[in-house]
């Protein structure tokens, strides 16, 4: 388990602090990419990401601890790894806290030599090419299959 402090606030790897309601509720209810998302893929998802980073006020493990963000690796450490579901609750934005998280993840030992690391974003470039994410170099070279979930249709 990997735990960083910063004032009152913490972001741990360690997956038994989640709090999967926060984090449903946020990514069914208010999050563009993913609104109607059952409980029980946020479930799977979370079981099958490589790494995932809860944002904390208070300390893990202790009462009054609140949940107030969240972001999931999807990786193989060395060749690949995609960065997902990355988000701070509302009023918790414009503490810095999303800053802090992808330096954390930028950071992150694991992840510092995957030679390629990707995200999809509609509306926060801005904020991730302060980490060295661009637009894709050659894009042609790119293929995908986009379903829609069956939780859509």
């Amino acid at each position: 388990m990997d735990l960083w402090r910063n004032k009152e606030f913490c972001i741990c790897t360690n997956n038994e602090y989640l709090n999967l309601d926060i984090i449903h509720r946020y990514l069914s209810e208010e999050a563009y990419w993913s609104k109607g998302i059952p409980m029980e893929n946020i479930i799977k998802s979370i079981a099958n990401s490589s790494l995932c980073f809860g944002v904390y006020k208070g300390e893990v493990g202790t009462e009054g601890c609140a949940q107030t963000g969240f972001a999931r690796i999807i990786s193989d450490f060395s060749s690949f790894a995609y960065l997902c579901d990355v988000f701070i609750l509302p009023d918790f934005q414009k503490l810095g806290l999303a800053k802090w998280l992808l330096d954390i993840i930028n950071n992150h030992p694991e992840l510092t030599n995957v030679r390629r690391f990707m995200l999809a974003t509609k509306d926060a470039h801005s904020l991730y090419t302060k980490y060295g994410f661009e637009h894709i170099n050659n894009p042609e070279f790119f293929m995908q299959k986009v379903r829609k979930p069956s939780y859509q249709q």
